[in-house]
């Protein structure tokens, strides 16, 4: 029988039934938790506040005239006097006028307001004034009216609840446009702020640049996956960062020290960058040489080994005097430059970044290189020992490296919860640590290789999807705590969010790039750094552009959100203004951000066509 013939299954029918009631069940409850309900909508309330907010955001307070104000009052009663009808004096009708029809009625009631020899063509509000004052500043009710061509207009006025024997008023204020359209101060704000935005996503959107692209290499699977080392190689590695990390942070510490007698002088600062160039490329050559005929002797390696270290001092003393001339320069053209003197401010803050960074970077130099050189030693000696001495030697080395990472967690977790017991946030961990270690290289065949990349990669990744999990927004309040409420915060907030999350994108191109070309350069015998800079670099230049700009377009929307909690850019005018329900000048505000995002976005196509 032919398949089209065949009757429908009974039972794949009733699954089916069965599917879309199960659908529509989860819908229903759906619209119970989020209390989806249209009565409100259909108000005669919120209709009428909808629909003078729409008003008001499709007017945006960009431009203003000069106004010219005519402020008439015409009095009325609420309620009508014991003795009848009051008499009310004849207006001036030789200027604007305003005649109450009747002059006194009982609350919730409509009078005719008329209002003549007004400016033609003129409006404004018409209100209720309590009182017998009739300067009196405290206005009722919403109403306005909008004159004729010949400055005429008729307007019932319901009058509000608010009765007295004494006279009050009805006051009109007719405003007329005088002179020429200039902006507001509100369109002037905005355009600071929306300057101040730009700036605040550039920033954020370059130093995250910067910082992701390392960390998105490992973060990339297939970079990492076949990098292996041996136990002896990863337990030295391990002890090295913590001491290369502290030999390094007070060497350099002593040699801030050294150079802060000269921070002042201009002149030797100048000198100093200039001369310290030259000599530390002659020691860098003669330390590195790039080719030799014959193997050095241990004299020799030992002396250049003296030479690069006291080279690399000497660069670092480089560095302070650099930011000794960035910041004495900055300050000298903050105050010269006059109109140019964010020059001089840039100049002073590079400085200062300089100065403070440098210490970290040669505590951080300091503990690569130690735990580099201890790898390499520990991979010689699993090579060179015997099978019983590197069982020996993992034994003792990885008891140390697990005691010294788990000790370290532990005086992190001491310092984030205050926890003063020794046992908790010392010992404890110390002889969990000194354990696992002991049991990894009990377990583990002496000479085998262990998976040291997957492990960097998993870490990596689980650090940066943590990071990633939280908002830009509670990150701007964390920053605003550390530095202030302002434009800065917002960079620090929006940077680190950039970090994270263009280090997830880039290392998902690097895991998609062909492996042809990273065979054929290992191929040739190249390391691993000489396989990124050839293999993997010219695959994902164009990618890297396309996210970096996007990225951009993303914080400059991101920044106007950050400005809620304080951390600078439009968004916190946008937020004044809502909370104050100044809808025409927030209006102003969500104007210039839709100029600005289509902005952004027209330039990064044309920017993607030309170069990616």
């Amino acid at each position: 029988m032919d398949d089209k013939n065949k009757k429908a299954s009974p039972w794949k029918s009733l699954q089916f039934g069965l599917a879309i009631l199960a659908g529509l069940v989860v819908y229903a409850y759906g619209f119970q938790i989020t209390k989806v309900d249209l009565e409100d909508l259909r108000s005669e309330r919120r209709q009428e506040s909808l629909s003078r907010v729409m008003r008001a955001l499709a007017r945006p307070e960009i431009f203003e005239y000069e106004q010219q104000e005519e402020i008439i009052n015409t009095p009325v009663y609420v309620t009508c006097p014991a003795s009848g009808a009051p008499t009310i004096a004849e207006p001036d009708k030789s200027g604007p006028y305003l005649i109450a029809t009747p002059a006194c009625a009982n609350p919730g009631e409509t009078v005719q307001v008329e209002g003549f020899n007004f400016a033609p063509n003129t409006n404004g509000p018409l209100r209720f004034i309590p009182g017998s004052d009739p300067l009196n500043n405290v206005a009722l009710g919403r109403d306005n009216v909008q004159t004729d061509a010949d400055g005429h207009f008729s307007y019932e006025f319901k009058l509000p609840d608010r009765p007295s024997d004494d006279v009050q008023y009805i006051r009109a204020t007719l405003r007329q446009n005088v002179g020429a359209p200039h902006l507001t101060q509100t369109a002037r704000d905005t355009w600071e702020k929306i300057i101040e935005t730009v700036f605040l996503a550039l920033l954020a959107t370059t130093f995250g640049t910067f910082l992701a692209i390392p960390l998105s290499f490992i973060a990339a699977r297939n970079l990492m996956k076949p990098v292996k080392s041996p136990l002896a190689s990863i337990a030295l590695s391990i002890l090295g960062w913590p001491i290369g990390i502290v030999i390094g942070f007070v060497i350099v510490r002593w040699i801030e020290s050294l150079s802060s007698p000269f921070a002042g002088n201009i002149l030797i600062n100048l000198f100093a960058i200039i001369v310290i160039p030259i000599l530390v490329s002659f020691g860098l050559r003669w330390a590195l040489p790039q080719e030799e005929i014959t193997k050095p002797s241990s004299r020799l390696q030992t002396a250049r080994l003296a030479v690069l270290a006291l080279t690399v001092m000497v660069a670092f003393f480089g560095l302070f005097q650099l930011a000794s001339l960035s910041t004495n320069l900055g300050a000298i053209g903050t105050t010269a430059l006059g109109t140019f003197g964010f020059l001089g401010n840039f100049l002073f803050q590079v400085g200062d970044i300089v100065s403070i960074i440098t210490p970290a970077l040669g505590g951080i130099a300091a503990g690569a290189t130690l735990s580099s050189f201890m790898g390499r030693l520990g991979q010689r000696s699993t090579e060179k020992l015997s099978t019983a001495n590197v069982k020996i030697f993992n034994l003792v080395f990885s008891t140390l490296a697990g005691a010294t990472a788990i000790g370290l967690i532990g005086q992190l977790v001491r310092s984030l919860y205050l926890v003063n017991n020794l046992l908790y946030t010392l010992w404890g961990p110390v002889i969990t640590g000194a354990l696992l270690g002991f049991l990894l290289a009990l377990f583990t065949k002496p000479k085998d290789t262990l998976p040291t990349g997957m492990v960097i990669y998993y870490v990596t990744r689980t650090f940066l999807n943590g990071l990633r999990s939280i908002e830009a927004l509670v990150m701007a309040i964390v920053f605003v705590i550390a530095v202030g409420i302002g434009p800065f915060a917002g960079v620090m907030a929006l940077g680190l969010h950039t970090i994270v999350s263009l280090a997830k994108l880039y290392s998902e191109q690097v895991e998609s790039i062909m492996a042809g070309p990273l065979e054929a350069i290992q191929a040739t015998g190249a390391n691993r750094l000489q396989t990124i800079v050839y293999a993997v670099i010219p695959q994902i230049i164009p990618p890297y552009i396309s996210y970096t700009m996007y990225r951009w377009d993303i914080n400059v929307r991101m920044s106007t959100i950050i400005g809620f909690v304080g951390g600078g850019g439009i968004g916190f005018l946008l937020q004044q203004n809502i909370n104050l329900l100044n809808y025409r000048a927030a209006s102003a505000q969500m104007f210039a951000i839709a100029i600005v995002v289509a902005s952004m976005d027209y330039l990064s196509s044309v920017l993607r066509e030309k170069y990616v």
